[in-house]
């Protein structure tokens, strides 16, 4: 994974990021080495260890947060709800063309007014005789313009129980479905060399089968976002090798005063503060592949990590940019790009507020999502 970052991506990865673009003729290759559901076993996936895959998204973040993105939404979201809560035959039909790269996958749950609230999300599946109909918007979705599947995410109007929460559900929706459509985000000032795209669906009209039997409820939802987590956790950890190897060279070459800057003590104390960042970080992802691998993995353990390794590599990033100087803001360097990318990292699968809230929940027992505009009263 290293060798391939660093022979086949870091070379291409400047030019993509000054033209918002992704270097989509490298997933073969990235399957190849199991880039794609690598923790799965069976239908082609590579069968890694909780250990061995966190080090594949390490490794792909290293390169860029896009490149890691697009293996996580494939694997980690999509891929992982297919293994998880489809059927034998969507198994089957999906798995192995993902797995192989010779489709890509999207994961359609966030929509442009909810944000961190997709219990009260506005897409709506209504049956028919013959299957479904989806209508609703999704934004801010990885993969959107190039996937051939879609995991769209609906309520069910009609559902028994007509619980926000209990009512959504999931759907594959393939590419060429009338209905549905898929366009670009332009104009990002991070993740630029990654898809970002939204979906617009109006009658898109599904077969009956199009639903995930087994994925019933937000909590089904809620567990694809703890895989992709677990993903970012680790991916981040790479992001800030990346600028703390940079920094220390920089530091090492750049002569002031006659001497190496490295030399003067206010740098090595930033480098030093660098260095014990991301061995915490490294630390946090080791023990989160741990638990998993022992069965102990929690949605608050999750939060935990994704909430300290994002911050702690965007801290990395940062102090690695103002050493390098002026140099930090070209884009020949990766810290400025990595710090924004970071940025939106720590937006995206859950803000810093929102795991900081489910700390809070599981050191308290008192959830505090909603307190405001409730007079103080939690749900």
């Amino acid at each position: 994974m290293r060798a391939f970052v660093t022979d086949r991506f870091l070379p291409v990865v400047r030019q993509h990021w000054r033209n918002a673009t992704f270097p989509t003729d490298l997933v073969p290759e990235m399957a190849e080495l199991g880039c794609f559901g690598g923790s799965l076993h069976g239908y082609g996936c590579a069968g890694l260890s909780a250990l061995e895959y966190g080090i594949v998204m390490r490794e792909l973040e290293r390169g860029d947060t896009g490149l890691r993105t697009l293996a996580s939404v494939q694997g980690a979201l999509v891929m992982q709800a297919i293994a998880d809560y489809g059927s034998d035959e969507q198994k089957k039909q999906w798995l192995p063309e993902l797995a192989s790269g010779r489709k890509l996958a999207c994961f359609a749950l966030t929509e442009p007014t909810i944000g961190s609230d997709p219990a009260h999300m506005t897409t709506r599946a209504r049956r028919t005789p013959r299957g479904w109909v989806l209508d609703g918007d999704k934004r801010w979705i990885g993969n959107a313009t190039v996937a051939d599947v879609a995991l769209v995410w609906a309520r069910i109007d009609d559902a028994p129980d007509q619980s926000p929460a209990r009512s959504i559900r999931g759907f594959l929706v393939e590419r060429n479905t009338p209905g549905y459509e898929a366009t670009l985000i332009e104009g990002k000032l991070s993740l630029r060399a990654a898809i970002t795209g939204e979906i617009r669906m109006r009658n898109c009209t599904l077969p009956a089968h199009a639903i995930l039997e087994g994925a019933r409820g937000l909590s089904s939802t809620l567990a694809c976002l703890d895989h992709a987590r677990f993903s970012i956790a680790w991916g981040v950890v790479g992001a800030a090798m990346a600028c703390f190897d940079e920094a220390r060279r920089h530091a090492l070459n750049r002569i002031q005063f006659n001497a190496p800057i490295a030399s003067f003590q206010l740098v090595q104390a930033k480098l030093a503060r660098m260095l014990t960042r991301l061995t915490h970080a490294q630390l946090m992802a080791f023990r989160l592949a741990a638990l998993k691998s022992q069965g102990h993995l929690t949605t608050a353990r999750i939060s935990m990590a994704k909430l300290s390794n994002v911050e702690a590599a965007i801290e990395v990033a940062r102090d690695a940019r103002d050493l390098m100087g002026a140099d930090g803001i070209l884009d020949e360097n990766q810290c400025f790009r990595h710090m924004c990318n970071l940025e939106s990292v720590r937006t995206y699968e859950g803000t810093e507020h929102m795991h900081t809230l489910i700390l809070g929940r599981e050191i308290t027992g008192i959830p505090a999502f909603a307190c405001a505009g409730k007079g103080g009263r939690c749900p």
